[in-house]
C-alpha cells in the first residue's frame, strides 16, 4: 500500500491541526523508511519475482523489524514520545503513534501473508487485497481521494505555488501509485530500497512544504496586521508546528 498511508497523514492534519503535516506523514511511513534502511543494512531481506504489480514481484516474509505489529507499536511509541517531549502536545503523540500503527492495519489488508506479529514469530497474516488490481483501486483509490477532499477543503493555498505544488504532486503520486501496483519489478532488492527512501524522503520533503503553502482554511488573519489570532489552534499566534 502506497497512497493509503499518505492519506493517513493528509486525513490526520484535520484531526490535529497543530502537528505538522510533514511530521504526520513521516509517521504514516516511518516502517516504510525504516524497511529501506534495514533492508540495506542487510537486517531484513525481500525477494523479487517475476511478475508485474508488487503483489506478484515482491516475497517479503523477513521484514519483522520494520513491519510486525509489535516492532510498529515501538516504533510509534519512540517517535510518539519525541514529539511530546519536544511540543507537549498529548493529542498530537497519539495521533502519531496512531499513523505508525495504522501502517501495519493496511499492509494487512493489502499484502498476502507476510505480516508477522513480532520479529522471531513465525506466523504471518494478510488479506491480500493487492492480488485484485481492481479491488486495490477501489479501497486503496477511494481511500486517497477521500484524504485529498478532505485535506484540501480543511486548507487554503498561499498563492498560486499553494495551489500547483499540491495539485501536481498529487497527480504524480497517483500514477506513481498506479504504476506501483501493475508496473514491472525493480532490478534488484537493494535498488527498490534505495529508490524507495529518496521517494519517501521526496514525500515527506513536500508534505512539509505543503504545511506553509497550505495553512488551515479556518485561521482567519487579523484585518490590519494580517497575522493569525493568538491562541487558534493551541499555538502562538494559530500557527500550526513545523
Amino acid at each position: 500500500m502506497l497512497v493509503g498511508h499518505l492519506a493517513v497523514g493528509l486525513a490526520a492534519k484535520r484531526v490535529t491541526p497543530r502537528v505538522s503535516l510533514g511530521t504526520l506523514v513521516l509517521a504514516a511511513l516511518l516502517p516504510d523508511l525504516l524497511w529501506c534502511v534495514f533492508l540495506l543494512a542487510g537486517i531484513e531481506r525481500v525477494e523479487i519475482r517475476p511478475g508485474r504489480g508488487a503483489a506478484n514481484y515482491l516475497s517479503a516474509s523477513d521484514i519483522a523489524f520494520s513491519h510486525s505489529l509489535l516492532m510498529d507499536a515501538v516504533w510509534g511509541g519512540v517517535l510518539a514520545a519525541g514529539y511530546y517531549f519536544a511540543r507537549r502536545y498529548a493529542r498530537g503523540a497519539w495521533m502519531l503513534l496512531a499513523a505508525v500503527m495504522s501502517h501495519w492495519l493496511l499492509d494487512f489488508v493489502s499484502h498476502r501473508p507476510d505480516m508477522a506479529l513480532a520479529p522471531g514469530v513465525h506466523r504471518y497474516f494478510g488479506l491480500g487485497l493487492w492480488n485484485s488490481v481492481g479491488a486495490t483501486v477501489v479501497v486503496e483509490g477511494g481511500m486517497w481521494l477521500a484524504a485529498i477532499i478532505i485535506y484540501a477543503s480543511a486548507t487554503r493555498p498561499k498563492g498560486r505555488m499553494g495551489v500547483y505544488a499540491f495539485w501536481i504532486v498529487v497527480v504524480f503520486l497517483t500514477l506513481t501509485w498506479r504504476a506501483n501496483i501493475a508496473g514491472p519489478p525493480p532490478p534488484s532488492p537493494s535498488a527498490m530500497a534505495i529508490g524507495s527512501l529518496i521517494y519517501f524522503s521526496c514525500i515527506m520533503a513536500w508534505a512539509y512544504w505543503m504545511n506553509r503553502l497550505r495553512p488551515l482554511a479556518t485561521i482567519r488573519c487579523d484585518a490590519n496586521s494580517g497575522i493569525p489570532p493568538a491562541g487558534r489552534l493551541g499555538m502562538p499566534g494559530g500557527r500550526s508546528e513545523a
